[in-house]
């Protein structure tokens, strides 16, 4: 039976009078990727710091590695490796010495060795001299994940680890986090793409400050019992703005030369699409993509900063 790296439950955490984490509880088993969705200012920043033992709980209990997250916050932080959402090495040091640098802050032994194994597994040999503020966004993350994996921890926590980084440079890093999970790593991730999302093990939707659905993607779009209807023909697009309002539509979003109608109730979607449904336009429904559900559970959560 595989062990849980991660196992809290009832964490909270206020700054001032703003309920910025209430009552959530995750569970992660070793060597899986684990998806953190969720609206800016949900939460999910503040739910990886408490993880990794940078901030403590006003409330909640459990273990991360084994770990309390309470009482050894130091023992979850030296086998935690943390990827900020800000590049946050020394952009006036080399990759090279940023990263022996980290070697010798962890204290590590075979410091030369570890280093140039990380540039290898990275790609960054070659580069070992740039100085790492010339880095463009995709080397940096590089740099950044050899940072976070150079002392070998049992977890990763990503904070939106991607964000401004070109396709390719976030497939190359997302076949190394595969990779590394494939070693028994464990990997918690907060991400806005949803193409990200659908390449971790599960996910967990966390929106203002409450974790709201947890599952695989396939799990939480069922969960969700959204129907979506997808329209197309001339002109199309010019019926989002009468499509919009009506009862039983709770989005309506374009795609491409094509319209994505969402809503929970499919007689009164079926009825408020019923004037349009004729040519030269075309409906038929479709599963929900996982970005029509995140639409859908932003719009049912309640802002606690409102």
């Amino acid at each position: 039976m595989t062990s849980l790296a991660i196992d809290v439950s009832g964490l909270n955490k206020s700054f001032g009078d703003k309920h910025v984490v209430q009552d959530v509880s995750i569970q992660v088993a070793e060597g899986r990727i684990c998806g953190f969705l969720g609206p800016n200012g949900s939460g999910k920043t503040t739910t990886l710091r408490m993880l990794c033992g940078l901030l403590t709980p006003d409330s909640g209990r459990g273990a991360c590695l084994g770990f309390d997250i309470l009482r050894q916050a130091d023992e979850i932080k030296r086998r935690t490796g943390y990827m900020t959402q800000r590049f946050s090495l020394y952009e006036d040091l080399s990759i090279a010495e940023n990263l022996q640098f980290i070697a010798r802050v962890y204290g590590l032994d075979r410091r030369p060795q570890r280093v140039d194994a990380a540039l290898e597994r990275l790609g960054l040999a070659a580069r070992r001299e740039q100085l790492a503020g010339t880095l463009s966004g995709g080397w940096k993350q590089r740099l950044a994940l050899a940072a976070a994996t150079l002392h070998e921890p049992r977890l990763l926590l990503l904070d939106e680890p991607t964000a401004g980084v070109d396709p390719k440079a976030r497939r190359t890093f997302w076949d190394e986090i595969h990779t590394l999970a494939g070693q028994g790593l464990t990997v918690l991730v907060s991400t806005h793409y949803m193409d990200e999302a659908e390449r971790c093990h599960e996910i967990a939707y966390i929106s203002y400050g409450r974790l709201i659905a947890r599952g695989t993607a396939q799990e939480v779009v069922a969960g969700s019992h959204l129907v979506t209807f997808h329209g197309e023909g001339q002109d199309i697009g010019r019926l989002a703005a009468e499509l919009a309002g009506k009862p039983g539509v709770e989005t309506v979003a374009p795609f491409g030369a094509a319209l994505h109608v969402s809503g929970p109730d499919r007689r009164a979607l079926k009825a408020a699409i019923a004037p349009f449904d004729h040519p030269p336009w075309r409906w038929q429904e479709v599963p929900p993509t996982l970005e029509d559900v995140f639409i859908h559970l932003m719009g049912q959560a309640e802002d606690n900063f409102a």
